[in-house]
């Protein structure tokens, strides 16, 4: 048969100590008290000196009683004392008090916080995934069951945390779903994530998430679920890998312009969706993008789900379309700009 120990949380471990503590207090200034009529005053100080073994005299000579209580009173507070002294220093030392106003202020930013980016898991993917997320200027609220883990969570004081299962429902409401703007679950069971994406769409039906399968079945399933977009990272690694066989210098070229800091150049998508029919009907020569921000247009993404590759300039655009260009982060927000000032877009 296997024993188990299980070891006391730094709060608990505190609040033991000063409780054995502040009790063998109170019986040594009720024993003083009552056996050798000390005043309230005299008894605390014998009490002190007492337990903590300072070795001062003591106030005034002692009866036969007192001393008999005195050296019980030694020897049954030693033990406590130590005790206690030894786990308020640790609980100082450890940065147990220290942590304990970070965890606040953190539950503080959470209350607060709305549009923002949960990572489910903090693994090599969730970690990755948190990176280029504050990268984008998203706010991140990861989610992680493992204490080792959360536990490097308190150097970073800009990153915002749960620790908990993220496949249980009150866990995830605490991370506020109803406002987040996307959600992210890089768990490592299938399951758990087919649980995550199944709970986070009921509490949210308009979430974007994004969840990590490894099975191509569980793909399917978490297509079903609720899921936006699902990334099989062991299928994407095989076929880069494969890539970088036949032809190298594309797939760098694309790390190059997909991996790369936002400020150099990037591929970007613009949305017409709140822009009314202002575009609606006109092509894409007479957007004049390049002209008017040096942006070039690579793709298009149709209101039906469509895709169309490095479409023709006579190519027209519904209000519902998303357009994908290639340019610098300044080329990209003075078309935004132009577009915003032209049809009110947001």
């Amino acid at each position: 048969m296997q024993i188990v120990k299980r070891k006391l949380s730094p709060n608990k471990s505190i609040i033991l100590a000063i409780v054995f503590l502040l009790s063998m207090i109170a019986i040594g200034i009720s024993g003083y008290s009552l056996i050798e009529g000390y005043s309230f005053i005299n008894a605390i100080f014998m009490t002190i000196i007492t337990i903590s073994t300072v070795g001062y005299r003591e106030v005034q000579p002692l009866s036969d009683n007192g001393k008999i209580f005195t050296i019980i009173l030694i020897v049954f507070s030693f033990g406590i004392f130590a005790y206690a002294l030894s786990t308020i220093t640790r609980y100082l030392i450890d940065g147990v008090f220290k942590n304990y106003f970070k965890t606040n202020k953190v539950k503080r930013r959470i209350e607060r916080v709305k549009d923002h980016v949960i990572i489910c898991g903090y693994g090599r993917n969730g970690r990755q995934a948190a990176v280029e997320a504050k990268e984008y200027g998203f706010d991140v609220l990861i989610i992680e069951e493992n204490e080792s883990v959360v536990k490097q969570y308190l150097e970073d004081s800009k990153l915002m945390y749960i620790q908990g299962d993220s496949t249980h429902d009150d866990v995830l409401l605490m991370a506020k779903p109803d406002l987040a703007r996307a959600l992210i679950t890089t768990l490592p069971n299938d399951a758990d994530n087919l649980f995550v994406v199944l709970s986070a769409k009921e509490m949210n039906p308009d979430l974007k998430i994004i969840s990590r399968a490894a099975d191509e079945n569980a793909n399917k399933k978490l297509r079903r679920a609720g899921a936006t977009n699902i990334i099989m990272s062991d299928k994407l690694g095989g076929q880069r890998m494969a890539r970088l066989i036949a032809e190298p210098d594309v797939v760098e070229f694309l790390d190059h312009v997909l991996i790369q800091q936002k400020s150099d150049v990037s591929i970007s998508e613009i949305s017409f969706a709140d822009s009314g029919a202002l575009f609606t009907g006109k092509t894409i020569r007479e957007l004049g993008v390049r002209d008017s921000s040096g942006v070039n247009i690579i793709g298009l993404r149709l209101a039906n789900g469509d895709y169309v590759l490095n479409p023709s300039p006579d190519k027209e655009i519904q209000s519902n379309d998303k357009l994908f260009v290639l340019g610098n982060i300044e080329q990209v927000d003075k078309l935004k700009a132009m577009l915003a000032q032209l049809g009110d877009l947001k």
